[in-house]
């Protein structure tokens, strides 16, 4: 038997932090169900297909669909209190292995430079694009 996209335990972690959803009096479609949304979601975060070939057999409505959800928990704040939430559950089970974390420089404000050490040699300081030679498999080039 296939292993479920979405336990039940992280189903219901996600769940409580979900922001409740009112009908519009506009009428429209009806909403997605909110679990089907996130397994859409995580299908295609794991598998990493574009959105819109998102299968509709998994149940989980079009690919636009589970973005527009994502960005929508997203700007609610969703997805930030659920990290917190995991990462609070880990310390409380000490579960979280701090002699293999580490830190990307990427995500690190860097101190104040260092010595000004002038121009970037690579830099030709040319405006424009880049001129790219395409080559036939025979060696000729246009």
């Amino acid at each position: 038997m296939a292993r479920a996209l979405l336990p039940e335990d992280l189903w219901s972690l996600i769940a409580a932090h979900l922001p409740a959803h009112r009908r519009s009096p506009k009428g429209g479609r009806p909403r997605i169900d909110d679990r089907a949304a996130p397994t859409g979601i995580l299908f295609v975060l794991k598998t990493g297909i574009p959105w819109e070939y998102l299968p509709r057999e998994l149940g989980c409505g079009s690919g636009m669909t589970c973005w527009r959800r994502l960005h929508e928990w997203m700007l609610a704040g969703v997805w930030q209190r659920i990290h917190e939430t995991i990462l609070r559950r880990l310390r409380e089970h000490d579960q979280i292995m701090w002699d293999r974390a580490s830190v990307d420089a990427a995500s690190v404000p860097a101190p104040a430079g260092g010595e000004h050490t002038g121009r970037n040699p690579t830099d030709r300081g040319k405006l424009g694009c880049k001129h790219h030679l395409w080559l036939m498999s025979v060696g000729f080039h246009w």
